[in-house]
């Protein structure tokens, strides 16, 4: 009876913490037409400490999305265009020698931010992007013989685009599953774009406020992790992940033939970290199978590898998560 009473108590601590979600929100939409689930997800890896990779064609507002959420917080906030002549000191930073102190000294460069925008990160050489991924697993970067730890909250929100694959080098699978969510965006719906060309015609651009400071978002990452977790949802969110494993013995056998390897260890803990900040989004104290289900396709998209055959039959990772969360027995 006491876990019952427990979790009332907790459901309203919730509510009343996640307050500014909607503050959040309402800032956002002021400045992104639509996007509802781009906002979503971004909320999520801020909310989670994780990373966020977008993938939509350009002129989405994939840019105008992490500026904007920087802007809602009181945060430093950098961006880096990837280019193929980028080297990881324009990332990371460099030693350079000072003839007035007759020394080295360390020049940081633009990851030492709370948010940071990897701009078409598909676009520089590995060098670079392993330069960026240390940093993200790390939360610390060496340059010389010195160590700097990122300052909290650190959110790095990756674009790469689908079309023009001349000149650019794909992440390899290990590195990207360094990112937590992997969102795909789609064009705004009709009465969406209206909105949007009205705004960028207009006479003054709307702008978002600041209304939160970093110290905020630490405090409600704290809140997040206490959001309750039945064993039964765990079993779920673990039955998901094997599934992409193991799919014969989830009644999937048509499926072994389609993936060449699942989801790792991270995907179940990615999926349970999201599926918490999820019902602390929607202000809820417990996690429901709809927020496991509603987060499934973010993260497990660019975890599981597939093979020749079912690139042969157009098969995607999108069905194979559909026929999974479809067969696998929900609690």
């Amino acid at each position: 009876m006491s876990e019952i009473v427990d979790i009332k108590e907790l459901n309203e601590r919730i509510q009343r913490e996640s307050a500014f979600v909607d503050l959040i929100s309402i800032e956002m939409n002021k400045v992104i037409v639509g996007q509802k689930h781009l906002i979503e997800s971004l909320l999520i890896g801020l909310l989670s400490d994780g990373h966020v990779l977008l993938e939509g064609l350009p002129g989405l507002a994939k840019t105008l999305a992490i500026n904007t959420l920087a802007k809602t917080v009181d945060a430093g906030f950098s961006r880096i265009q990837f280019t193929p002549d980028l080297l990881p000191a324009d990332v990371i930073g460099t030693m350079i020698y000072s003839q007035k102190k007759e020394e080295f000294t360390v020049k940081k460069g633009p990851i030492f931010n709370n948010f940071v925008l990897a701009d078409e990160i598909n676009r520089a050489p590995a060098k670079v992007q392993s330069a960026l991924l240390e940093a993200m697993q790390e939360k610390q970067v060496t340059i010389g013989d010195q160590t700097f730890k990122l300052e909290k909250p650190f959110l790095v929100m990756a674009t790469q685009n689908p079309i023009e694959q001349e000149g650019t080098y794909p992440l390899p699978e290990a590195q990207v599953d360094r990112f937590m969510l992997k969102t795909i965006i789609n064009y705004p719906k009709k009465e969406e774009e209206i909105l949007i060309v009205r705004e960028n015609i207009a006479k003054k651009f709307p702008e978002a406020n600041t209304i939160l400071k970093t110290e905020d978002i630490i405090k409600a990452r704290e809140v997040v992790k206490e959001v309750y977790m039945d064993e039964k949802i765990e079993k779920y969110i673990v039955d998901i992940v094997f599934a992409t494993r193991y799919p014969s013995e989830y009644g999937l056998p048509q499926l072994k033939e389609m993936i060449s390897f699942g989801g790792s260890p991270r995907a179940s803990i990615n999926l349970s970290k999201a599926a918490k900040a999820y019902a602390f989004i929607k202000r809820r104290g417990y996690v429901i199978p709809e927020d496991v289900r509603a987060v499934c396709h973010d993260v497990l998209r660019h975890r599981i590898g597939l093979t020749y055959q079912a690139e042969a039959e157009n098969m995607t990772s999108e069905d194979v998560i559909n026929e999974i969360l479809n067969t696998v027995e929900v609690p």
